[in-house]
């Protein structure tokens, strides 16, 4: 069915789109990322789960398309990964010994594991900020409020141009955007240990993967409201005013004081972000531990892959009135929030500072996690 799907799509002029991987930043040809329609997002969330061996991403895409077009397929996935070890490999064995031979013929079945595709978004060029916006200052300092806290960055009141020109539409138009006061974000993603401590005080909803998973890895798996729950535990036994990042809080950390694509400069480099073609340490089966690659400019880690990171702002398709002081750009009742940053399982053209997608804000989703912020009294 794929492969008939890529063909249609094919002959339609939208290769691109319909290969997307990942969150669906689907390519366009002459421009960038997907038609914002409920066909497209929905590809691109199955997209995200499909060579996925945890029943949990499987669950999500039924959470958010109970009656989609992948809903039969996910359900058998979800009974094969629950299925006895003994039912599971004699499923296995049977199912290799009927498997047709790969090739055109083989399109008729059942499809074969769906390889990595490349990325689909190309390298961002560069978007200098205009002269008249100043660059942000320096970080001033580390902070932790308490034992179970993130460690957090404190960073100055600045300024800076958001978003990218020559990428996504969605990241467009690039604004100057001030943001009027210091605040705190977390010098990490919040990780497994950390969120198992508020597990553990009845605070947060017990993860599967976070219980038996690395405690230095970044937890994920995790939905925006999930966040918040942590976020009030947090703030609860700190008295600080813990919350999720604005999204142009998020940016302007991430940037590190620069005004390049990626936080290191105007091209890709490996060894700078968790990513599949961003170099080691990387491996497939899930993000590295916290910390494994360089910090940027402001002393933040895994600002560029690692997993995507919710914000507080509402998903809107561009920034076209979006608000210039930094605030978080929100909307009554909204359920689609913004994440950012990309994720291990992303290449390296999501790793500029740029990157943006969305997510129900009730779904949880094996690429996302999230870092904390607060606001100074």
């Amino acid at each position: 069915m794929w492969h008939t799907l890529r063909m249609v799509c094919v002959l339609a002029g939208l290769a691109l789109a319909c290969g997307a991987q990942a969150h669906g930043r689907a390519a366009q040809p002459g421009g960038i990322v997907p038609k914002a329609s409920p066909e497209q997002f929905e590809l691109a969330f199955w997209n995200s789960v499909r060579d996925s061996t945890h029943a949990g991403d499987y669950e999500a895409y039924l959470k958010a398309y109970p009656k989609g077009r992948f809903a039969a397929l996910a359900q058998a996935r979800i009974a094969r990964l629950r299925a006895p070890a003994g039912a599971a490999a004699a499923g296995t064995a049977a199912g290799t010994a009927a498997r047709p031979a790969a090739g055109p013929a083989a399109a008729a079945g059942t499809a074969p594991a769906r390889a990595k595709a490349a990325p689909t978004k190309p390298p961002a060029a560069t978007t200098p900020a205009p002269a008249h916006i100043a660059l942000s200052p320096r970080a001033s300092g580390e902070i932790r409020d308490c034992q179970s806290c993130p460690v957090l960055v404190s960073l100055p009141a600045g300024r800076f141009a958001m978003g990218n020109n020559a990428s996504d539409p969605s990241e467009r138009p690039v604004h100057q955007v001030v943001i009027d006061a210091p605040f705190a974000i977390g010098k990490f993603e919040v990780t497994v240990q950390q969120w198992n401590a508020c597990a553990t005080a009845n605070g947060c909803p017990k993860m599967a993967q976070a219980t038996n998973a690395n405690p230095n890895a970044p937890v994920r798996d995790v939905s925006w409201d999930d966040a918040q729950q942590y976020l009030k535990w947090l703030g609860m036994i700190s008295g600080q005013p813990y919350r999720l990042p604005t999204e142009a809080e998020w940016e302007f950390a991430a940037r590190g004081g620069t005004a390049t694509p990626y936080w290191w400069g105007d091209k890709m480099a490996t060894g700078k972000a968790n990513c599949k073609e961003c170099g080691p340490p990387w491996t497939d089966t899930g993000p590295a531990s916290v910390g494994s690659f360089p910090a940027n400019g402001y002393g933040l880690h895994d600002t560029s892959g690692s997993v995507w990171e919710w914000v507080a702002d509402c998903w809107h398709n561009n920034y076209k009135d979006a608000p210039f002081d930094g605030s978080a750009w929100d909307e009554p009742n909204c359920r689609v929030r913004v994440i950012r940053g990309g994720s291990w399982r992303e290449g390296a053209a999501y790793m500029v500072a740029s990157t943006r997608f969305r997510y129900d804000a009730s779904v949880r989703q094996a690429q996302n996690g999230f870092r904390v912020a607060r606001s100074f009294k």
